[in-house]
């Protein structure tokens, strides 16, 4: 069975740096964009960065400049580099993937158990 493992999560001070990294586990074949989400308390999980198998990016305005998603396919990981924290960056960071091929197996949007960052003095 396939399952995304996120690392990284943590306590930083205001404009410090963090790295996220999100491993896909089991014998991978493919897989298609990933991304990584972000929910803070009592709010919605909204998109923080998202990559395609290519490599094209996607962000939010609002980690535009801060924030850096890259993937390593022969690892089956993506990462998300972010730095010039703000105490509004502190939420639960989850780590997802459109659609992983383990032959002969499918599986579609895919999550991982999420890794919380937060950002305080």
């Amino acid at each position: 069975q396939v399952q995304l493992v996120e690392s990284g999560g943590g306590l930083v001070q205001p404009g410090g740096s963090l790295r996220l990294s999100c491993a896909a586990s089991g014998t991978i074949t493919s897989i298609n964009a990933m991304g990584w989400y972000r929910q803070a308390p009592g709010k919605q999980r909204e998109l923080v960065a998202a990559i395609t198998s290519g490599g094209s990016t996607n962000y939010a305005d609002f980690v535009k400049g801060r924030f850096t998603i890259s993937r390593d396919n022969a690892k089956n990981t993506v990462y998300l580099q972010m730095s010039g924290l703000k105490a509004e960056d502190t939420a639960v960071y989850y780590c997802h993937a459109d659609e992983v091929t383990s032959h002969p197996h499918r599986y579609l949007g895919l999550w991982g158990q999420g890794t919380l960052v937060t950002v305080s003095s």
